[in-house]
């Protein structure tokens, strides 16, 4: 007889206070929703600031919607003279908060690390910021471009000649959105074995350049910058993207065996006896002869005939996919890599989802992003134990912002 299909989640029962917005904080968050977590985001009377940036779809945004799957809307105005007791009261019943607030204005509005923490000790508290809570650009404001720009990485990125280049994604901010769920994880697990929580301090800046792993080690080794290399690898060779009949396609050569396998392959099977090539380092030396060889040779094929030789040589070599290829591919439709989610505002939705496979539980959760303040009522009254009264007189008093901001039904 066959076992049952699992059916909890590895987060099922945590609970986390989610204040932040926009990018890195909400990524992380919806990772962990994803698992099963119950994520309250809490809102301004205005919402997340990515409610209103686009692209949109029927007034709804996308952005929003990806970074806010899974979670409940719960709005506070932080400015209220009610807040911060209000938001004392729920740290008595959540595991984690987090927050993206540059630094010193939780504190301003009463929901700092140690208030929060006084009311519950075992709180794990994650701060996110473009500097950290530490050092003497703590106070800046960072965006993700200021980061690319400030970490080292916009100076390894684009053609040896040109300009320093952005990387075509918010890669600053996801990372420091993965490093934050990772940490949240982590100072979890020591809650756990200490039965105390801790303010758990996640720089956008610190992350980046942890990411940065092979401009950081010649710099370490050598005392030297990045330096660009286009689509070429800093350091290997052949390991780049090449040209063929109709277009380009991605190889990677990293060891003395698959240099003689291309070697033999591409007709020049003397390379791999030639001292020019002996060794990876040489080879990158030399790149450019190897460049005109490889590109000789696949010029007389197209793209897919030139994976296709490669891939019958046991030689890694891919094609130059677009996004929409990638996610439309039969690989990338088999790992699940989108969920389709039932919203009755976005008809044939689809999310991303987290994307580590869990052999022992239920598959990853697919409910739509909350409108604004969706869940208010219901939190407020499950969490804080308010009656009607007391939520009609919190209403009245403006810890909700306008009327129309909560209970939103969909």
């Amino acid at each position: 007889m066959s076992a049952s299909p699992p059916t909890t989640r590895p987060l099922d029962g945590l609970r986390i206070l989610d204040f932040s917005r926009v990018l890195a904080g909400p990524l992380s968050t919806a990772l962990l929703a994803d698992l099963g977590a119950e994520v309250i985001k809490v809102e301004p009377p205005g919402g997340d600031d990515y409610r209103h940036i686009g692209p949109m779809r029927d007034g709804i945004s996308s952005l929003f919607t990806a970074l806010n799957r899974n979670k409940k809307s719960l709005v506070l105005d932080l400015k209220h003279p009610e807040a911060a007791a209000t938001v004392a009261q729920l740290v008595q019943n959540v595991d984690v908060v987090v927050e993206n607030f540059r630094p010193g204005v939780a504190e301003r509005l009463g929901v700092g690390p140690e208030a929060l923490r006084s009311a519950n000790p075992r709180l794990v508290y994650v701060s996110v910021s473009g500097f950290g809570q530490t050092g003497p650009l703590a106070h800046l404001p960072a965006y993700d471009i200021i980061v690319q720009a400030m970490s080292g990485l916009m100076e390894a990125t684009g053609e040896p000649e040109g300009p320093p280049t952005m990387v075509g994604e918010a890669v600053s901010d996801v990372i420091a959105g993965l490093f934050a769920s990772w940490a949240t994880l982590a100072a979890l697990l020591q809650q756990r074995r200490t039965g105390q929580g801790q303010h758990v301090d996640v720089a956008m800046f610190d992350a980046t350049l942890a990411f940065l792993v092979t401009g950081v080690g010649r710099y370490l080794f050598t005392g030297e910058s990045a330096r660009r290399s286009g689509n070429r690898h800093s350091f290997s060779a052949p390991f780049g993207v090449y040209r063929a009949r109709d277009g380009h396609f991605a190889l990677a050569v990293l060891n003395n065996k698959l240099f003689a396998t291309l070697a033999a392959l591409i007709g020049v099977p003397g390379f791999a006896q030639d001292a020019r090539f002996a060794t990876d380092e040489l080879r990158r030396a030399h790149e450019g002869e190897l460049a005109a060889a490889i590109e000789a040779w696949a010029g007389q094929h197209s793209v897919a005939e030139v994976v296709a030789q490669l891939e019958a040589a046991g030689v890694p070599g891919s094609p130059l996919w677009t996004m929409a290829q990638a996610l439309e591919s039969e690989q990338g439709l088999a790992r699940g890599l989108l969920s389709a989610v039932d919203d009755p505002r976005l008809p044939g939705l689809r999310v991303p989802t987290q994307p580590v496979k869990f052999g022992g539980s239920a598959p990853n959760r697919t409910e739509p992003a909350p409108a604004l303040g969706q869940h208010t009522d219901e939190l407020m009254a499950g969490l804080l134990q308010a009656g009607g009264e007391r939520l009609a007189a919190l209403r009245a008093a403006g810890l909700f912002g306008p009327a129309m901001t909560h209970t939103v039904s969909l």
